[in-house]
């Protein structure tokens, strides 16, 4: 159906964000692929180490996961971030990333597992890797007729810290600006770092100089601030209508610093 409408048509999930977009005349799509009565694209499942979660599956769904909770701790706390009670009811995983808005949390929290997902086309199926999928604001790699159909993201290790800070300007808005950060010890004092951005730049992105100085030089107080500084300068933050490029590279530092903080709190 995507091929028939050559490019023309939008794939409906959980509407969260195409059907404000309608409303607004954002967008007015030839038609509407409505993926809701597509039962094999809802489960959450752990194979080898890798939990698969189907597109549709909700974010309500997510949030309330045992398995998800115990393996995926940073989705988990993702997920408290992202709206109100309505929009994770209707919300999906998929459709949050295949909207690719650079201010929702779930394109980040991909970044910071180094996740991947699933697109499936009339003839074939490939994955595409986090760093791969998002192009621009609301752009992703993925082909006019392809279909996101699953996210593949790595199970944390039990002794991992990991936390998300967020600015904005109401609970459930879009964020100004967010950092997750994750932490594994790999022991002599020594952690493996990975921080990502949403809200910032014009899209997620991992801040690796910034963890290298993190993994290099440990957690005490003045490499945390070393860190939070190098990923202040690593962003390429965007201005517009609720805030400077100026403020957003001052949230960064500031933000990084609290993330990294907490996670090391967390550490096993």
């Amino acid at each position: 159906m995507l091929r028939r409408y050559d490019g023309e048509a939008r794939v409906l999930a959980g509407g969260q964000s195409l059907v404000p977009m309608m409303n607004f005349r954002l967008a007015a799509p030839a038609a509407i692929v409505d993926l809701n009565r597509v039962a094999g694209l809802a489960y959450i499942e752990e194979e080898a180490g890798v939990v698969c979660i189907g597109a549709m599956t909700r974010q309500r769904t997510l949030e309330f996961s045992p398995l998800v909770a115990e393996r995926l701790p940073l989705l988990r706390e993702a997920i408290g971030w992202i709206g109100h009670l309505p929009t994770r009811t209707r919300g999906t995983i998929g459709g949050s990333l295949a909207n690719a808005d650079p201010a929702a949390e779930l394109p980040m929290v991909l970044q910071a597992l180094d996740g991947e997902v699933v697109a499936r086309g009339p003839e074939a199926e490939r994955r595409i890797a986090a760093a791969d999928l998002f192009e621009a604001p609301l752009t992703t790699s993925l082909a006019p007729d392809e279909v996101l159909a699953e996210v593949r993201l790595p199970a944390m290790r039990a002794t991992a810290g990991c936390a998300i800070e967020e600015f904005a300007r109401r609970h459930g808005d879009f964020a100004i600006a967010a950092i997750a950060a994750v932490l594994v010890p790999e022991g002599d004092g020594k952690v493996s770092a990975r921080l990502a951005t949403a809200g910032i730049g014009p899209v997620p992105v991992r801040l690796r100089e910034a963890e290298a100085i993190l993994e290099q030089r440990g957690l005490a107080a003045d490499a945390i601030a070393a860190a939070a500084a190098k990923a202040a300068e690593l962003v390429e933050p965007l201005t517009d209508n609720n805030a400077s490029a100026d403020f957003r590279r001052h949230l960064t530092a500031v933000l990084t610093r609290r993330a990294v903080t907490a996670a090391a709190q967390r550490l096993g």
